[in-house]
This record gives C-alpha cells, structure tokens and sequence, in this order.
C-alpha cells in the first residue's frame, strides 16, 4: 500500500452544526492521532485536521493537503446525505449525488474514505464508484463505538496492514470492547461493485452505471415498451418505495432511446425547495430541465408570457420550441413525483396541465400532431395519495404499472446473479425467502451483504427485526409512516399479532398495501413478510 516510499496523507473532517446532538469528536480525532504516533510505521503517515467544516471548506480542504484517506465524523441523514455547516454553524445538508461528484474529480489520489457518521451507507455505495475503499455505517453507531472502530482501523494501518484488514480490526476492537455494534461499520469495495455487472452495463466515463442488478418482472417490461411506442402516451409507474421502479424507468428510457428518441429525465427528489416555492418557479425549473436534458438553449424570455397565464406559458414553451426544434418523438419521465403531493400551490395545476397535454394528443388537427411527438412517464411512491378530480388527473388514464414482488423464479434469478446460489444452497434460500418474502429491496441488502462483507446468513436472519440488523433505517421508516396514524398503527396491530389474516376496513386495508406491509389475501390482510411480524409485533405493542 506504500511502495512508492511517499508518506500517506490522512485528512480528519469532523461537523457537528449547531442544534445536532453533540458527538465526542474530539476524542476520536485526539485517538486517531495518538495511535498513529506509537505505531510501528507511524512514519508512513502525516495528519491534517479541519473541524467545524462548512459544505465549502471539503473541496477546499482536499486541494489543501491532497490527502489519501479522508476520515469524516459527524452526522448522516440517511440517503438525504451528511450534515455539514453553513456560514452561521447551522445544519447545511449535502446529499448523496454530489459528494460522490465531489470524491470523482479527486479519484486518482484518495485511496479510502471514512464516513464514521450513522446511515451512511447509502453515501458509501455511491462514493465506492469511485474510490478504491470506503467504510459508512448501516445504522446509527454509539460514538464509544465509533471511537473504538477508528482506533483499529488505524492502528492496524500504522502496523502496515491493509484497509481491508484495518477495516476487520476496527469492527473486531468494538466487539472487544463489549459494544454489540460491530457489524454497523461497512466496507465497499470499486471492485466488490464492479463485479455485481454485467460488460455491457459497464460506463466508459464513471468505470459503471449502476451496482443495481435489473431482475425483469414480465409481463411489464413487455408492456412499456409497446406503450412508450404510441403517439401521445402516458405511462404511470407505481410501487412503494424501494421496490424497483427507478431501475424499470431507466430500462424503459434505455429502449425509448434505441428507438431513436429523444428522452429527458427530471427527479423531483433531487429538485431544490426553492424549484418547488410555487407554480411559477416550479413550471420554468421544468422547462429550463428539460433544455438542457435535450441539450437545447433555455428561452424562457422568448417564449414564456406570464399574462398568458402559468401553465399555458408552459404549455406553449413545449408546443412552439421544444417540440417544433426536436423531429423524434420525446420521452418525458418523472420520478419521485409522490413529493408534489403536498404541495399545494402547485400539485393541482400541474396534473391539469399534464392531462391537457395527453388529452390534446387525442386530437386530429395540427395541434394533436404536435403533441402525439410527447411521451410521458410518471413514477411515484405509494405511501401517500392525492385526492384529485378525476377530469384533472392524469392518475386515471394511460397505462397503469404496479410493480408487484418478485416471485420465487426471480428471486432465484437474483441469487444467481449475486453468485450466490451455491453459498445458499436450497435451505439458505428457504430462509430468506420466509422472512423476507419477494421483496426487492430487501433481497438486494441481503445478498450484497453476503457478497461483500464478512456477515453470515445466519447473522443477518437472527439479528434482521432487532434495531442491530442491516433492516434497522427501513424498518423505522415504516414505523414512522404507521406511527403518524394512529389508526393505521392499530390496525396493523391486529395484522402482525393474529394468527390468521385479518379483514379491515378497505380504506385501511389499501393504505397498508399502498405502504407494502400487507399482502391482501381475497378480503383479508397478511403481513407481506416474516421480517414485518417479527419487528412491529415488538415495536407496535
């Protein structure tokens, strides 16, 4: 790891902005260091500190001292991203997109990363695209533990070892200490990633395109794509979350494209507040997107005139430019569109106008032909629904697609892929399919648990409804989402506890189908895996 004789440089980013709860960082940083001075190869190894650090101070920190490892600590948001500060100490959010941008431009220097902050793992998948070694944690992680994990992560790189061993001591110097969070810490390897791909999905710029394994759920695929091809279509992607529909929409936008046609993906989850303030805002942040997604000039001055009215503003931006400049049929998708829901200053003129456009395509005249040359795509998050005039909506029309589980041939499928087939065996499979059903999202934190981290099966199913299993963030999601309705709550109560299904109400009984909790047996409800009765059994007393 130190062939070139060059000493390696450690860079110790700490954040703790004002109105978080307090994390001994200090101690961690003043540990790291004291290791480092005793060890054998102590000089192979120089340390920088920054404290306090501001979303800006990252980029400038890493030009600064060029380091080869980064350590963070400090506090994660889950797959929102880290917690940084801004100018006054306060929280400044930095989501999990741009610090892997951030860590590719310094790609050919830094050799590891640390996030010793809780649920980062979801910035640890996407940072390992780029960088050899990066460690997150799957859950929240007690700051003695954090400590104790950077103690032998880097006494055992100033023994000279690896990070691959570092990594195994510092979970491994937790257990010692009696704290039962050493499987919390996970490490993730560029190659670990690249080997869950296929060739051809590898992408000549990043190196891949996505760690994701696409499991095809037929006959759906077969559907979208005859739809994508009529003129004027409307394609509604629906599933909770977590079950997939974001890699179908890529699927579907990859054949949209060897068709020849032209595509522009907006992601409501990534969109600024400030792009969603109001109507107007939010109409021109649409067009300008889909511009540069046709890599076409924005001209909001030439063709917008607000005495026109907002969405007929819109409408003629699409009709006159757009659609006019472009030959090809164009694919319009949008996903994470559950987060206009709320919004109510704008949700119900935006569906309105989605539903004039789909319905003007229906049209023989000219201004028909027009639009027929626009395809939409909306996909959302079934945990929570409008209420909308069925005239305005564009929820009633077009093809309807519910991403239902994978049956035992896909999960199979999927185990395969993994190269997991004979590690599992019949009965291993067994097992993960009872307490986890066909669930996708489960499936995949399963097996690429197994494939890439030193945790057995039997681990992961004896610890998989406790708050220490690799489920923990998920599982309190869900709580959260019954929590915030107590009526709801109750109801799945009775589910999880009963020994036979339960017959509810059909309002709650599709709420709970709508959150993926419960599979509807003729009238009567189940929960829709062993994992969900084991844990809220417990936590819903």
């Amino acid at each position: 790891m130190n062939s070139n004789n060059q000493a390696r440089k450690i860079l110790l980013l700490s954040a703790n902005p004002k109105g978080t709860s307090q994390l001994r960082l200090g101690e961690e940083m003043r540990e790291i260091k004291d290791g480092l001075k005793r060890a054998k190869k102590r000089d192979d190894y120089s340390i920088d500190t920054a404290e306090a650090v501001r979303y800006r101070d990252i980029h400038r920190a890493i030009l600064e001292y060029e380091p080869h490892i980064i350590h963070f600590s400090g506090h994660g948001s889950g797959e929102e991203g880290l917690l940084f500060e801004d100018e006054t100490g306060q929280v400044k959010l930095v989501d999990t997109e741009a610090l892997a941008g951030l860590f590719q431009l310094f790609a050919n220097r830094i050799e590891c990363v640390v996030l010793n902050a809780c649920y980062s793992k979801y910035q640890t998948e996407e940072i390992a695209r780029h960088i050899d070694y990066v460690v997150g944690m799957n859950q929240a992680i007690g700051d003695k533990a954090a400590v104790e994990f950077a103690v032998g992560f880097y006494d055992a790189l100033g023994a000279g070892q690896d990070y691959e061993f570092a990594y195994k001591l510092g979970c491994s110097v937790i257990r010692v200490a009696g704290i039962p969070q050493n499987l919390i810490p996970q490490l993730i390897t560029k190659k670990s990633l690249l080997s869950q791909i296929s060739p051809q999905e590898l992408s000549t710029n990043s190196g891949m395109e996505t760690i994701n394994i696409y499991i095809k759920r037929p006959p759906i695929e077969e559907k979208c794509h005859k739809a994508i091809l009529q003129p004027g279509a409307l394609i509604r992607i629906k599933a909770p979350q977590k079950m997939g529909k974001t890699l179908l929409l890529e699927k579907l936008l990859d054949y949209a494209r060897q068709q020849g046609y032209q595509t522009a993906k907006l992601d409501l989850k990534l969109a600024d507040s400030s792009a969603i303030a109001d109507l107007k805002t939010f109409l021109q942040w649409l067009c300008i997107n889909v511009s540069d997604s046709l890599e076409l000039e924005a001209k909001l001055d030439e063709y917008w005139q607000d005495t026109m009215g907002l969405n007929t503003s819109c409408t003629r931006y699409f009709q006159k430019y757009l659609l006019s400049v472009i030959d090809s049929p164009i694919v319009l998708a949008i996903d994470n569109f559950e987060r206009l829901f709320k919004c109510e200053n704008i949700f119900s003129e935006f569906c309105l106008l989605l539903r004039s456009w789909y319905e003007t395509a229906k049209q023989g005249d000219r201004m028909g032909k027009i639009w027929k040359k626009l395809r939409l795509v909306v996909v959302n998050s079934t945990e929570t629904y409008p209420t909308l005039d069925t005239n305005r909506s564009p929820f009633n029309v077009g093809l309807a697609i519910e991403l239902p589980e994978f049956n035992q041939q896909q999960i199979e499928e999927m185990v395969k892929e993994h190269e997991l087939d004979r590690h599992l065996g019949e009965q291993g499979l067994n097992q993960l399919m009872g307490l986890l059903g066909g669930h996708p999202y489960l499936l995949q934190e399963t097996l690429s648990n197994l494939k890439n981290q030193e945790i057995t099966l039997e681990e992961i199913l004896t610890l998989a409804p406790t708050e220490q299993g690799i489920f923990s963030h998920h599982l309190r999601e869900q709580l959260k989402c019954l929590q915030d309705d107590p009526q709801l709550a109750e109801a799945y109560k009775r589910v999880v506890t009963a020994n036979e299904p339960v017959q509810l109400n059909p309002e709650i009984t599709f709420k709970m189908h709508s959150l993926g909790l419960v599979n509807i047996v003729r009238n009567d409800c189940v929960p829709s895996c062993d994992l969900y009765r084991k844990y809220f059994s417990v936590h819903l007393r």
